[in-house]
């Protein structure tokens, strides 16, 4: 049988990912059903961004095309793990290089599969324009919810153990046990994925043009901007798709986090407040044998490994409510004592990882009319989504400023 300790945390972290997607497609087209006498728009454009860094290391650009650097630092083309310079759907995961990914994706319905470009404003030093370009045919994937293979063809042995809450000390009735020997292979997905965020994102395939793509591999840069005026040229798309981005639909900077504190002790984690963050979110996690330890931020007892993703601003505000979320203006995170204390050695070091949800926001045009029986036929929509995270290996303090704290202690 194969051993939960022979599955490394980045493997755990990719699974977990997949298993923990929403089961339904959101989209812009539907919200725009919702109103009396509406049609959907004829051409829909999503805009996804991401800002990832490593806590406790220099910032490091990425060489364009990504190079062996950029695939040792996730940047693979597993949407769970991490970002790539040429492929669409890095800003979904979890990578740290290149720090900073836009993904960009036009269906137009008039004309679907058909090359664009998107005019972009000086600020995002990524030359005058974007090409948009339809995908090419990818290998199937398993589809969300799909036990993993290596789980269908053996049973892992060893537990979970699920802690949750800021604090110093570990709260009655934590852990939180799932015997993986005893569990069934179709609660596997349910163990590792908890709570899922929704599932929002375009659905691309082949009637889609998008960046990145092989015909660019220019990033963004440290000093990029998006805000400024935007415009999508092409075959069929509506002259009148121009729109322009604010400070809110901006790229959010670096989280500056700082960890203390060594794995038998109460670990600290403080950091400066993140522009434009709604809330944050916490989870740590590591190997004790055949153990696979997790905690998380959240107020609720499942393994959180689910929530890393975007996330609508309806699904922010009520999980922030229901404490599963730490609040905007939350600054520190305090982890129980002991927990990953027999952590570490040939197990490995604890891995934190942080992220900031910026939220998101919607362009129409023409926009819904006053009336709520007047017709409403949109030529275009625009969906802009925001986040920020990092990751910290917990028992080495960094000083939240892109560099370990060497004389902290």
């Amino acid at each position: 049988m194969t051993p939960l300790r022979s599955l490394h945390p980045s493997r755990l972290l990719h699974r977990s990912t997949a298993l923990a997607a929403g089961l339904c497609l959101l989209s812009l087209a539907a919200g725009a059903q919702n109103a009396q006498n509406a049609k959907p728009p004829k051409t829909q454009l999503w805009i996804d961004l991401s800002t990832g860094t490593m806590a406790g290391m220099p910032e490091m650009e990425l060489p364009a095309g990504g190079g062996l650097l950029g695939g040792l630092m996730g940047g693979g083309r597993a949407p769970g793990m991490g970002g790539n310079a040429t492929a669409y759907g890095g800003a979904r995961g979890m990578g740290v290089m290149p720090p900073r990914i836009v993904d960009i994706a036009l269906h137009n319905s008039l004309r679907p599969g058909v090359e664009a470009r998107q005019a972009i404003p000086p600020g995002m030093r990524m030359g005058e324009s974007l090409p948009l370009v339809p995908p090419k045919a990818q290998p199937t994937q398993s589809e969300p919810g799909d036990v993993p293979q290596e789980y269908q063809q053996h049973q892992p042995k060893g537990r979970i153990l699920v802690y949750w809450g800021c604090g110093a000390s570990v709260r009655a009735g934590q852990p939180r046990v799932v015997d993986l020997a005893r569990a069934k292979p179709s609660d596997y997905a349910a163990a590792f994925a908890g709570r899922a965020v929704p599932d929002r994102g375009a659905r691309v395939g082949p009637a889609y043009a998008l960046y990145p793509n092989e015909r660019n591999q220019v990033n963004l840069s440290k000093d990029s901007s998006l805000v400024g005026e935007h415009r999508v040229l092409g075959e069929g798309v509506p002259a009148s798709m121009q729109f322009t981005l604010g400070p809110a639909q901006d790229l959010m900077p670096a989280i500056e986090l700082r960890t203390t504190g060594k794995p038998q002790d109460s670990m600290g984690t403080s950091w400066q407040p993140v522009r434009n963050a709604r809330a944050y979110y916490l989870h740590a996690m590591s190997q004790n044998g055949d153990d696979l330890v997790l905690w998380s931020s959240a107020e609720t007892p499942d393994t959180g490994m689910g929530l890393f993703d975007y996330l609508p601003n309806a699904t922010i505000e009520r999980w922030t409510k229901d404490r599963v979320l730490l609040p905007a203006e939350a600054t520190q995170c305090a982890i129980p004592q002991g927990i990953f204390a027999a952590s570490g050695g040939q197990q490995g070091t604890p891995m934190l990882r942080m992220m900031a949800y910026g939220g998101e926001s919607h362009i129409v045009y023409p926009p819904r009319p006053a009336n709520p029986k007047a017709p409403w036929e949109p030529e275009w929509a625009v969906r802009v989504r925001t986040k920020a995270h990092t990751m910290a290996m917990l028992g080495e303090e960094q000083d939240g400023r892109g560099g370990a704290g060497m004389g902290m202690r």
